[in-house]
């Protein structure tokens, strides 16, 4: 029986049909890779619902309250804490104590029950991150934290991926501020960034080789 079909397109009829499921696998790897990195996946510009709508924007640019007010560990250890109900109380038993908005504060007040906040930002538990250690090497809050004196309701603006960090550490001249400017939440990179951040590596004796040890995060 005369063969139906030629020699070389049987060859291309078996390259097709095995490619077609190669390139399946490959495409959906890529969208899955894609979809990692998506604001969906990691969180950003996405609100979580707290007890009470916190407003950063009417604190910190309305009132001028600094972050370390209430994110009183902030500068001395590795987690920036939250407010205790009784620093929200310093002024809210004297202004606006009747809001109905405020009821949950002035329920924990009453029966010294801590207010459950669900944290925007927050990192795996094989994740070693020390807030004080960025803030003693020029790291501003704004680097991380974005804009936030102009959110009223806070949400992260970076994925926290390790990929994220792995950018900082490897270049951390991009970033690194003067020292009055660290809880400058208005501060901006000047043009000349790298020249100033190449600096201000020497004052805050930032050991660039070490940073990316696998051991500087996990731990």
């Amino acid at each position: 029986m005369a063969q139906l079909f030629s020699p070389a397109f049987t060859l291309v009829a078996r390259l097709i049909l095995v490619g077609i499921p190669v390139v399946a696998v490959l495409a959906g790897s890529a969208l899955a890779y894609g979809a990692s990195w998506s604001d969906w996946a990691t969180g950003r510009y996405q609100y979580r619902e707290q007890p009470i709508p916190f407003s950063h924007k009417h604190h910190v640019s309305g009132l001028g309250i600094d972050c370390r007010y209430c994110h009183t560990g902030v500068e001395e250890s590795p987690f920036a804490g939250l407010p205790p109900t009784s620093t929200c109380m310093t002024c809210h038993s004297q202004m606006w104590f009747h809001s109905p908005m405020l009821e949950p504060v002035r329920q924990s007040w009453e029966t010294d029950t801590p207010i459950q906040w669900e944290r925007v930002h927050d990192l795996p538990d094989y994740v070693y991150f020390d807030h004080s250690i960025h803030i003693a090497k020029g790291i501003g809050c704004s680097t991380c934290h974005g804009d936030v004196q102009e959110m009223p309701l806070t949400t992260r603006v970076v994925n926290l991926q390790m990929r994220w960090c792995i950018d900082c550490h490897q270049n951390p001249e991009k970033h690194l501020r003067p020292p009055d400017k660290i809880f400058d939440m208005t501060w901006h990179e000047p043009p000349d960034q790298l020249a100033q951040g190449g600096k201000l590596l020497a004052l805050y004796h930032v050991q660039k080789e070490q940073l990316l040890n696998c051991s500087i995060c996990h731990r």
